[in-house]
């Protein structure tokens, strides 16, 4: 018998009016049990319990003591099936849906409007892009992702459906309630996502609720405010709005939300919504769609819902005055199984019970209803109800995973819509002169920090639009961003007049790029691209859509998108230029590349205690793997008076740093023209030391330090008086002359000749005993003086023309207040023995100030993210922002060890990991890394085989150079081990 009563129960549940198979989306893999449960509390119910079960009524964790009393008196005294949460917050949701369910006979039904994650209701911390967005992603897998991922938030804060996703096809660009909450205007595209959607989220064990059926794609009218009506006829509404529901209803789609809608040519009579229409519903829906699953109502409080009431059961009247209840019973005749939102729960269920008790709807009617809406419950666990844990909610919807696939969403959804000449990626830095003019009332501050993380970028600004022009006079290129809010996907969109005369007039002077941070159909606005160079739509404005858009314009992350509806003259539906990756550094979280957050936090713990503990006032600490900037963090401050923090557009003094960033790359690229070789003797690159004791030294043994040359030659002594220890007057004066040209420091200026007099010390000077490796500066004079002689150029412009323009390494740069203000250069000490002042803007270096500020070994200041950036073309063998710098064997070369089997580790002018116990590195790193360290704190590494560049930026010389604390505790290789041990994949 119990088989035979399981066949029965089968039989009722598969039951289709459809001539076509479609699934049961309600079943579950233990039917049995999911039908012992069902039956159990079906017949365990007095009918108004059993009615109660079809109302769904909404709720507000925000809204205190007063609301949570009323709707807990609508569970214990009309046994109501379900609650749809509105706003409020995740662990007062939590805490109202442990009350609520604690009232409960019968587990709730919970469900939610998340159709872009919980901030839909609850705040935007919780937000996840909006579905337009998601329609410019070529990629599905991403979408079901971002489906499984809002099923994950939804079923920590009690949601069991989520209404979503939004399958209506948005063909009408004035709809003001669908917009950017429709995948776009194609139907397979839109069908596309919403299945991998649906299929993510259900996955999660949260069910789907395609909506608004049949279609809310088409119009103008906000159904919030009035009934809309769609005056299209079967044969449209059939090839397009349904097209989605079609697929998503055999692929096991849950529930259905019917649309707040009039359409006159579905039904006989007009002016009827949607939710009670008997034709949409149950011929439509359930008959010819064949679908089984639970079918809600659009909320049946909306405008216009109650202007059409049918007379009631027993002939009452239907004035305004006796209605209640009335709306309730027509959806529920409709065919609908679930009332979402009745005006008055208490007389609908009173008009339904007593519309079944005369006879009017049928016993099996309501069990046709009641019990999907109980499988519904079983399928979601609620037959096994616990109450949630209210600890850690806010960590549990917050998740790194969420911002790293946020991320993601935004990289692949970025559209490029024109790229005259192919303007962009943004190649050739050093050619550019790059203005940014914001328009949109919006935050535009993320787009702009980023822009200038690539090279240098000015924000302009004016009053009036003359101004303007006339300030732009000066860039070569100009980006233009349009910021509009990205609070909720209904905030306004368009361009002002006033801003579309002054794009008009900044493209009719400048060459532009228009990047959109609203919505595509903005783009309407515009009646004329003629004179915009390039134009890209971002789609939102959030944090991250203005990082991710910033780091496309410079080729850090490649175009993709595709426009997922048309907007205007110029641009269609499926449009989208495609370009790949410059192999510029991006940014992103550590998730993104395999690393772990968490682990990286120990990181500010050690430097937060070297500056704690006065091993350096302040630290700029930069990771980056994979070619992406994970962390990248400032400590403390500029001087132990703690009135300037640290920050990244602070440059430091970055010592001998300076032998890789500036003298070593203009060698390889001699190299590489072969004009010199790593076996070419000094004597031949300078004829003045032949017959010297130095002639026969080649490039490679002192770039290894393996050249018996002294480590170093204290320069400044012999311009001291040997009894105050002060700058003596023969080679010092306190203001700048014909003679006395070389700034040292400030009002200190040496005598020229003196630079001169470095060079023959340094050819004079004898030679260690022993052939041995050691560390030496001297190599870096020899190879300043070439360079220079050879190009008839400073060291210092040689550097900028060959490298940092083009690289965009706009912070980096010898003599930085010529540059950069005060403000922004961190001071390296209070010189006591030589200059007696406070060295701040000028080299730290002895030798490389009595060069003016210009040494091969010393001199450059930088930040840490452009050091990255240098330190990153080298860990791609030479390549980088779309240019090649050097060759791969030429870095392989460089960054090798020659000299390993005589127990030095040195490289060609880069430091090696140790080869035995002590060294420069954290000792867990791989051999074929390379970097270098500076007198200041400073140190740089990068490791090929992790694809991992660290970046430590110090000014632990302040105020005095002393005991190298950094050094003695090994902080800055410790961190290295911990980045190390970041490393999840």
């Amino acid at each position: 018998m119990q088989r035979i009563a399981i066949i029965i129960f089968l039989f009722f549940l598969s039951y289709s009016f459809s001539q076509e198979e479609t699934p049961n989306p309600l079943l579950t893999e233990d039917i049995e049990a999911q039908q012992k449960w069902v039956d159990s509390i079906y017949e365990g119910m007095t009918l108004k319990e059993r009615v109660g079960q079809l109302f769904m009524v909404q709720a507000f964790s925000n809204k205190g003591y007063k609301h949570e009393n009323e709707i807990s008196a609508l569970i214990t005294k009309h046994h109501i099936g379900g609650v749809i949460y509105s706003k409020g917050g995740p662990t007062r949701q939590v805490k109202l849906d442990n009350n609520l369910q604690s009232l409960s006979k019968v587990p709730l039904l919970i469900g939610m409007d998340a159709e872009w994650g919980l901030s839909m209701r609850l705040d935007s911390t919780y937000a996840f892009p909006w579905n337009m967005t998601l329609g410019a992603i070529s990629n599905n897998k991403l979408i079901e992702q971002t489906g499984y991922q809002i099923g994950e938030h939804c079923k920590r804060v009690g949601v069991h459906f989520n209404f979503a996703p939004v399958v209506d096809i948005n063909t009408n660009p004035k709809n003001p309630i669908i917009g950017n909450r429709s995948f776009g205007e194609d139907k397979d595209n839109v069908t596309e996502k919403a299945a991998a959607f649906m299929k993510g989220m259900q996955a999660a064990g949260v069910l789907a609720n395609a909506k608004h059926f049949p279609g809310h794609g088409d119009t103008d009218a906000d159904s919030h405010k009035t009934l809309p009506t769609v005056n299209f006829n079967k044969q449209r509404i059939d090839s397009v709005e349904l097209y989605p529901y079609r697929r998503l209803i055999k692929e096991g789609l849950s529930s259905v939300m019917v649309a707040h809608l009039n359409i006159p040519r579905l039904d006989i009579r007009n002016g009827l919504p949607t939710s009670l229409s008997k034709y949409v519903v149950t011929d439509l829906l359930k008959k010819e769609l064949g679908f089984k699953g639970l079918i809600f109502t659009d909320a049946l409080t909306m405008k216009g819902a109650a202007d059409f009431i049918q007379p009631s059961v027993d002939g009452a009247a239907t004035n305004k005055m006796d209605t209640g209840g009335e709306i309730d019973l027509m959806a529920f005749k409709a065919g609908n199984d679930v009332m979402l939102m009745s005006e008055d729960v208490a007389k609908g269920i009173e008009k339904i019970s007593k519309a079944i008790e005369k006879g009017d709807i049928t016993e099996e009617r309501l069990a046709h209803s009641v019990k999907k809406i109980l499988m519904a419950k079983y399928k979601v666990g609620l037959h096994n109800y616990s109450p949630l844990s209210i600890r850690g909610v806010h960590g549990d919807v917050k998740r790194i995973e969420d911002d790293v696939l946020y991320g993601k969403l935004l990289e692949e959804a970025i559209t490029v819509l024109k790229n005259k000449n192919d303007i962009l990626p943004l190649r050739n830095l050093e050619t550019k002169k790059i203005a940014y003019v914001s328009l949109g009332d919006d935050n535009s501050s993320p787009f702009y920090s980023e822009l200038k993380k690539y090279t240098k970028v000015h924000k302009i600004s004016a009053d009036n639009l003359g101004d303007l022009i006339e300030k732009l006079k000066n860039y070569n290129t100009v980006i233009v961003g349009f910021h509009k809010s990205n609070e909720n996907p209904w905030k306004s969109y368009k361009f002002s007049n006033k801003e579309l005369t002054w794009l008009y007039e900044i493209a009719r002077t400048n060459m532009v790029i228009l990047d959109v941070f609203a919505r595509p159909y903005a783009l309407m606005d515009i009646k004329s691209i003629e004179n915009i160079e390039a134009i890209v739509m971002s789609y939102q404005n959030s944090n991250i859509a203005q990082q991710k858009s910033a780091q496309a314009l410079f080729g850090a992350v490649g175009a993709k998108g595709k426009l997922p509806v048309s907007a205007g003259a110029y641009f269609s539906s499926d449009q989208g230029i495609s370009y790949n990756s410059l192999n510029n550094l991006g940014y992103g979280l550590p998730e993104d590349v395999g690393m772990s957050s968490e682990k990286l936090l120990k990181l500010d713990s050690i430097a937060n205690y070297a500056v704690k503990e006065q091993m350096t006032p302040g630290i700029q600490l930069l990771v980056a793997r994979k070619g992406k900037v994970i962390y990248n963090k400032n400590f403390g401050y500029h001087t132990y008076n703690k009135k300037n923090k640290v920050d990244f557009d602070d440059v430091y003094d970055v010592a001998s740093l300076t032998k890789v960033l500036a003298t070593l790359p203009l060698v390889m690229e001699l190299q590489e023209k072969n004009i010199l070789s790593l076996n070419s003797k000094i004597s031949r690159l300078l004829p003045e030391y032949r017959g010297t004791n130095k002639e026969d030294i080649t490039l490679k043994q002192m770039l290894s330090h393996y050249a018996r040359l002294r480590p170093w030659v204290p320069f400044y002594a012999k311009t001291l008086d040997t009894v105050t220890g002060k700058p003596l007057k023969k080679w010092y004066r306190n203001t700048k002359g014909k003679s006395y040209n070389v700034e040292v420091t400030d009002k200190l200026f040496m005598r020229k000749d003196y630079k001169d007099s470095i060079n023959e010390i340094i050819k004079e000077t004898e030679l260690l005993s022993t052939l041995r490796y050691r560390y030496s500066d001297l190599p870096y004079y020899i190879l300043k003086q070439y360079l220079e002689k050879y190009y008839n150029k400073g060291l210092d412009e040689l550097v900028q023309d060959h490298f940092y323009q083009s690289i965009g390494a706009n912070y980096t740069t010898y003599r930085p207040r010529e540059k950069f203000s005060l403000k922004d250069i961190i001071p390296t000490e209070v010189d006591d023995y030589f200059r007696y002042q406070k060295v701040h803007g000028y080299v730290h270096d002895m030798g490389a100030a009595m060069q003016d500020g210009v040494g091969g070994h010393a001199g450059v200041f930088s930040n840490a993210n452009d050091v990255a950036k240098l330190m990153q073309m080298y860990l791609q063998k030479g390549f980088y922002g779309g240019k090649r710098y050097f060759k791969t064997e030429t870095l392989d070369e460089f960054t090798k060890c020659h000299y390993c089997h005589k127990d030095n580790r040195r490289g060609v002018g880069f430091d090696k990991p140790q080869l035995g116990d002590l060294g420069p590195t954290c000792g867990c790193i791989s051999m074929t890394s390379f970097g270098h360290s500076g007198f200041t704190g400073t140190y740089a590494w990068a490791d090929p085989e992790e694809e991992i560049v660290y970046v430590f930026l110090a000014n632990r010389t302040y105020p005095k150079a002393g005991k190298n604390r950094l050094l003695r505790e090994n902080i800055r290789t410790e961190i290295q081990r911990l980045i190390y041990e970041a490393i999840e994949d």
